[in-house]
């Protein structure tokens, strides 16, 4: 069995305005034409409108304040409680939700949603948004492209990825949401995009960035090498003498800004690698330069 006072939230000590206004806050937020088909809160709706009735009456608030009844209006010892109904305070309507001809509870839903426990609302109500989640591919989010989700009513929709669109970015979807009530329009859905991780490309803004390994005879001696972009392979001239760290940029090749409708840029940076296998070719070639030609590549790592 559950406190009358504890179920509206006021003290015992509480006059009748404040039991009338703390019933007003519950009904509007519990009623259940404010929540079709959740039959937890419409549980919740009978109890608070039981509790009512019982302390808006004054004989029984008294015998409940003394000991003499319980929560249900029965004697203490027979049990019962707000969840079953009241057995002893007047007939429970068909269809009702625990209001009684004899009692306020009408009356305050009348006043405060303009009808009574006879009629069921013609509120307007617009539909709840709903919010989903979807995870695209590094190209589709910055190139665009098409994304099939399951919306909460079963429909399946195709939905538009802009170019451009950044990780955690969300798309409206107007009127994708929940019915509305009494003839109001639908709520929208709200579409949050987890744009997974590309092996090669890195954003930044709209920019592109990508590490490009290099041979050492090509950074040596410089070379026209082929690249990716998010576009497809480009052709790029290395200058000679290209070391691991080199960046070299590629005006307009990386993601359209929807707002400037400009490209920004790729930025491809450079890392010389030796082959899989060194022979001893290379090895007495790099040997018989070295012992002409030293350099230090490490002092500053002492500097500080």
């Amino acid at each position: 069995m559950t406190d009358p006072y504890q179920l509206l939230g006021v003290p015992r000590t509480a006059s009748e305005e404040e039991i009338k206004k703390a019933y007003r806050k519950l009904a509007k937020k519990l009623h259940p034409d404010v929540n079709p088909g959740n039959k937890k809160i419409e549980t919740q709706f009978k109890e608070v409108t039981a509790a009512y009735d019982f302390l808006t009456d004054p004989e029984k608030r008294q015998r409940y304040d003394r000991g003499e009844i319980d929560e249900s209006g029965q004697p203490r010892g027979f049990g019962g409680g707000f969840a079953q109904g009241r057995r002893n305070g007047g007939a429970r309507r068909p269809g009702g939700f625990g209001l009684d001809d004899e009692d306020g509870a009408e009356d305050v839903l009348r006043d405060f949603f303009g009808f009574g426990n006879r009629q069921r609302p013609h509120m307007r109500m617009r539909g709840a948004d709903v919010s989903y989640q979807v995870e695209v591919s590094f190209l589709d989010a910055v190139k665009g492209g098409k994304k099939r989700i399951s919306l909460t009513d079963g429909k399946t929709i195709d939905i538009t990825i802009p170019p451009g669109t950044e990780n955690g970015q969300t798309l409206r979807l107007k009127g994708q949401g929940l019915a509305g009530a009494g003839g109001a329009s639908a709520g929208d859905a709200f579409v949050e995009v987890l744009v997974a991780e590309h092996p090669l490309f890195k954003r930044d803004g709209f920019d592109i960035s990508i590490s490009c390994p290099i041979t050492l005879p090509e950074a040596v001696l410089g070379a026209t090498i082929t690249v990716p972009t998010i576009d497809g392979k480009v052709a790029l001239k290395l200058p000679k003498d290209s070391n691991t760290g080199t960046q070299l940029r590629l005006k307009g090749k990386g993601i359209l800004n929807p707002k400037t409708n400009q490209h920004g840029d790729q930025y491809v940076r450079f890392t010389v690698m030796l082959p899989d296998q060194v022979d001893q070719d290379l090895r007495d070639a790099i040997e018989r330069w070295s012992k002409r030609h030293s350099y230090d590549v490490r002092g500053k790592l002492f500097d500080s």
